[in-house]
């Protein structure tokens, strides 16, 4: 945490590390295929560009690109950024999720 209480916390990658993979890591890498797509480079990315992945329409179709905002509000509730889509996860704690998105940005070179 900067500062006093309740200023703001910056985000740890190497916690979003950690967290990715003991959380996300069941269904994704960051370089392969999995139950869902790769995570290397996601950062900067379409939804639903990922060669090779089975997205569902949803994805497929929706103009969404990958950054902080939308990763952000993605991990707290899929369903609410793309209607329809097939991940059934949410990361409850805001400094967990903005760790791991922390993380993929880092990974993915952003």
């Amino acid at each position: 945490v900067l500062g006093t209480a309740g200023a703001a916390r910056a985000a740890d990658a190497a916690r979003g590390q950690e967290l990715y993979e003991s959380r996300c890591g069941g269904c994704h890498s960051l370089d392969a295929n999995r139950v869902g797509p790769a995570h290397r480079g996601v950062y900067g990315r379409k939804a639903g560009s990922v060669a090779g992945f089975a997205y569902s329409p949803a994805v497929k179709g929706s103009a969404v690109v990958w950054e902080e905002k939308t990763l952000v509000a993605w991990l707290a509730n899929p369903q609410a950024v793309i209607p329809g889509q097939r991940m059934n996860f949410r990361v409850a704690l805001p400094e967990d999720r903005a760790d791991i998105v922390a993380y993929l940005r880092q990974q993915s070179g952003k």
